[in-house]
């Protein structure tokens, strides 16, 4: 498998440090001189699966969407790093088979306590989901699966995110052979 064809899974709770982490990885690989593209679950929600909700079957498909393009720009030398909650296990194997098809698949699980999680919720979604207001809510009444087996494991609640980035890049750095 050609490791420099790589995308790097970001899964954890809502509001657990995914995107925040992703965006400084992202610009630390590009002040490398390394291409890299970043995918975040909310601009997708609000683009390509604006169509769907947050059923099973809804989610496994936005996870069938979103891996086949992360496999697109990988396959094209982009170190495409993707930020899903993607709550499950069968979500995750959804993503990880279709991007080994002939990409290298990286999963990093961003720990961190839901109480954490809610403190940090600026959009105010765990506040209205358990108001009832959002249904399917993953922490809320929808529970996270933490996963059996991550390449890389950041815990935000605790590590800096320079910590937690620096992480995550040494670990894409030596999946680079760099």
């Amino acid at each position: 498998m050609d490791t420099t064809k790589l995308v790097v899974w970001f899964t954890g709770l809502p509001c657990s440090g995914k995107t925040t982490v992703a965006d400084m990885v992202a610009k630390t690989l590009e002040e490398s001189g390394l291409k890299a593209q970043r995918i975040d679950g909310d601009v997708v929600r609000e683009t390509l699966c604006k169509d769907l909700g947050f059923s099973d079957k809804d989610r496994i498909t936005n996870m069938e969407r979103i891996s086949f393009v992360a496999r697109m720009l990988a396959k094209n030398g982009i170190i495409t790093l993707c930020s899903f909650v993607s709550p499950t296990d069968e979500c995750r194997e959804v993503v990880k088979n279709e991007v080994e098809k002939d990409c290298t698949y990286m999963e990093v699980h961003v720990e961190c306590p839901v109480g954490v999680c809610i403190s940090r919720d600026v959009k105010g979604m765990y506040r209205k989901a358990m108001a009832g207001g959002i249904k399917g809510f993953t922490g809320v009444d929808t529970p996270y699966e933490k996963p059996q087996r991550s390449d890389i494991i950041i815990h935000t609640d605790i590590e800096s995110k320079t910590e937690s980035a620096e992480k995550v890049v040494s670990g894409i750095m030596k999946a680079l052979g760099l």
